[in-house]
């Protein structure tokens, strides 16, 4: 029998790009019916502790998805063996990934975007510091991209 899978997605602070993949990942793993482990995390602890951002929330309830209760936490050196996936959401994020895992890690470790067949390499846009149409953006990116991951993960189960 295969392990269920354990994902981790991975942005900057962990209140945009992350909390929403998190949540649209969980959701379109449900509604598979695939069984997940799902978490997300930060690189840097600007935001430990804290809510996502309102602008994050307000897209992910705009489609159905509860985001509010999620906190931000930085991602750790143990989390490499606690899940089988850690996945970056930009470039500069899977640098670091890949900077801090141990030898003998377990976790795949890959960039979202990588998933999506045509989108290879490709960053999901930081909204932050933008406004809020950008999370628009995003949010259409961070579904592509975990669309395409539930798929994959189904075809290896």
């Amino acid at each position: 029998m295969t392990e269920s899978p354990a994902v981790l997605f991975v942005c900057t602070g962990n209140i945009c790009r992350s909390p929403l993949a998190e949540g649209a990942f969980r959701h379109a793993a449900r509604q598979a019916g695939l069984a997940v482990t799902v978490d997300s995390a930060g690189t840097g602890n600007w935001h430990a502790g804290a809510p996502p951002d309102r602008r994050a929330c307000a897209v992910a309830r705009r489609h159905g998805i509860d985001i509010s209760g999620y906190r931000a936490r930085v991602v750790k050196v143990a989390d490499f063996d606690r899940f089988t996936h850690i996945i970056a959401l930009d470039a500069s994020h899977l640098e670091y990934l890949l900077s801090i895992r141990p030898a003998g890690y377990r976790a795949e470790v890959s960039l979202l975007m990588d998933h999506v067949p045509g989108m290879e390499g490709r960053d999901v846009v930081d909204p932050y510091y933008g406004s809020a149409s950008g999370f628009d953006t995003t949010w259409q990116d961070v579904m592509a991209g975990v669309e395409a991951l539930v798929r994959k993960l189904q075809r290896r189960s």
